[in-house]
């Protein structure tokens, strides 16, 4: 199905700013352009691609689709470069799908070394990150575990270590007695979302069952280190990001020494990985610095 490039770059100029009045705008065009061209590419593809909202969002059937414009456009950058057809080409966008931690803790890095790219990352949890792999709504994703996406290339990074942690405040209400299977039952954790299952791993890991402690919602990387000073419950925190607040004594581990290691694995869309190979070294780079290696 040859589809017009026109009509995939207001497809993804939409996604992206989320209306056509924005989309119009980024592309020099009128409104009444952008929504010429969504409406013959969905007479094209035969689907809605769209939901007409505020913001406007993409169907699954325009969900694949723009993340089928954003590989040519790589694709055809890499040619470009190759062929050194027309050096003054500016960035391609990339869409990548990774844990929040991971962007709070190095990913900037990676985006800062990476070369020539726009970046379009979706955060979502660290458990749920291939499901976008999956779905075929991004390029890349760092994932945990090793289990390889079909079609995707994979590479082990290492570790991103998380030290349970807790202000002393905190510490001497909750645990004075020392940390058991009753404390744990009673004593806030925080927690920063709903898929976010670190804190039950850990405790499953301590005292061999599962606990449903009671919970504080707060989704935001650095914003649960900052309510763990604060005393509002207990957290895995990456250990990057804690150990200061530790030196100052700020938080203390929950149980001392006892980390919960997470194996991370960068996957990349197989007929992609050759045009975005200097970003794969880039994320393989920036993680052997990072991250702990096992194994």
């Amino acid at each position: 199905m040859l589809l017009d490039p026109h009509h995939l770059s207001a497809l993804s100029a939409i996604l992206r700013h989320g209306s056509f009045d924005a989309a119009a705008a980024e592309l020099s065009v009128t409104p009444s352009a952008i929504s010429q061209r969504i409406k013959a590419l969905e007479d094209r593809v035969g689907a809605a691609l769209i939901h007409r909202g505020s913001p406007c969002t993409g169907t699954p059937a325009g969900l694949r689709i723009a993340r089928h414009a954003e590989d040519i456009g790589l694709l055809e950058a890499k040619l470009a470069r190759e062929l050194t057809l027309d050096e003054r080409e500016g960035p391609t966008r990339v869409r990548i799908a990774l844990p929040a931690d991971i962007l709070a803790t190095w990913f900037i890095d990676v985006m800062a070394q990476a070369g020539d790219l726009l970046f379009d990352l979706v955060i979502d949890d660290q458990d749920h990150s291939a499901e976008w792999l999956r779905r075929g709504e991004v390029s890349a994703a760092i994932t945990v575990g090793g289990q390889a996406v079909t079609g995707c290339d994979s590479f082990a990074l290492g570790a991103l270590r998380y030290l349970p942690t807790a202000s002393p405040a905190f510490m001497d209400r909750w645990f004075s007695d020392g940390v058991s299977a009753y404390s744990l039952s009673l004593a806030p954790c925080l927690t920063f979302n709903s898929k976010d299952n670190l804190q039950k791993t850990w405790i499953t890991k301590q005292i061999g069952r599962r606990h449903a402690p009671p919970t504080q919602f707060m989704p935001s990387t650095n914003g649960f280190v900052e309510a763990a000073i604060a005393g509002l419950g207990w957290g895995m925190n990456p250990e990057s990001l804690a150990r200061p607040a530790i030196v100052k004594g700020q938080l203390r581990e929950v149980i001392p020494d006892t980390p919960l290691d997470v194996e991370l694995t960068w996957q990349i869309g197989r007929v992609l990985a050759p045009a975005l190979a200097p970003l794969t070294k880039a994320v393989r780079r920036v993680a052997a610095q990072a991250l702990i290696i096992t194994g």
